[in-house]
């Protein structure tokens, strides 16, 4: 890889990291640092690493039976891998969204205050603040502020991809990990996420892992190129796509494999 890139700001930094399923090594000695407020792409080819790196953000990777990990990811200059970590607070400052859409079989306004009111907010008032506020965020109030005792898996999947993103919000983050959101979704679903996305780093770090490299050129500042569990280049996304300084780099983007 080329030289460590020197990122503004650094809300998280990385230092060689390397992750295990059994004896299968996903991640291979990964040294990066992530801006805060900006939003961050990775891409590579299927089985490359990305979709496990951000899930070490949050420790989702915990859950994973034989799952080790070796080296530093600090978050806020916090090791979130020391013994003292409260994890289900550190699950509430890095939210996440998944793939395909996900909201439970509530109703929206159940869907958005869920994670408040398991922290025991319970007066009706402040959480109809917090509903409003993650569903305009989520630029989804207007399609839905008529609605909310409607069940959100009668919405589209647009839809429920942003109700997602409010029931993170709603938790008050400072960073927002999204694996794939945009992949099941068509292109004028996606545009809409993607603009929302842009307005939420004033606010939030965004990581985004994503197979569509014109998305990640189109909204991130910042974009790591993986294969086969290694952080092949990472760069400004200008200059990963018009002067990659690896080959495999070039190769994967001008669409030579993967």
């Amino acid at each position: 890889m080329n030289e460590e890139i020197k990122v503004p700001a650094p809300i998280v930094n990385i230092r060689d990291l390397t992750f295990y399923y059994g004896k299968t090594k996903a991640l291979k000695g990964i040294n990066l640092d992530i801006s805060k407020q900006m939003i961050t792409s990775f891409i590579g080819p299927s089985g490359c690493g990305k979709s496990t790196l951000i899930r070490c953000f949050n420790r989702l990777n915990d859950l994973i039976e034989g799952a080790k990990i070796e080296g530093i990811i600090n978050i806020d200059g916090q090791n979130i891998y020391a013994p003292t970590i409260d994890i289900t607070e550190l699950r509430r400052r890095v939210g996440m969204v998944f793939q395909k859409p996900n909201p439970f079989p509530k109703t929206i306004y159940e869907n958005v205050v869920y994670g408040p009111r398991v922290q025991g907010i319970s007066k009706k008032n402040i959480l109809d603040e917090i509903c409003e506020r993650a569903l305009k965020k989520a630029a989804l109030w207007d399609e839905v502020k008529d609605r909310l005792r409607v069940n959100a898996l009668d919405l589209s999947g647009g839809q429920q991809q942003r109700i997602c993103i409010a029931r993170a919000i709603a938790m008050e983050p400072e960073i927002i990990l999204l694996d794939e959101p945009c992949s099941a979704l068509d292109p004028i679903a996606t545009a809409k996420i993607e603009d929302m996305l842009v307005e939420l780093k004033k606010e939030y770090t965004v990581i985004i892992v994503t197979h569509n490299m014109q998305q990640a050129a189109r909204i991130s500042e910042y974009t790591g190129f993986f294969m086969l569990g290694e952080l092949v280049e990472y760069n400004t996304t200008a200059e990963i796509f018009t002067n990659p300084y690896e080959k495999q780099t070039e190769d994967y983007i001008t669409g030579r494999f993967g």
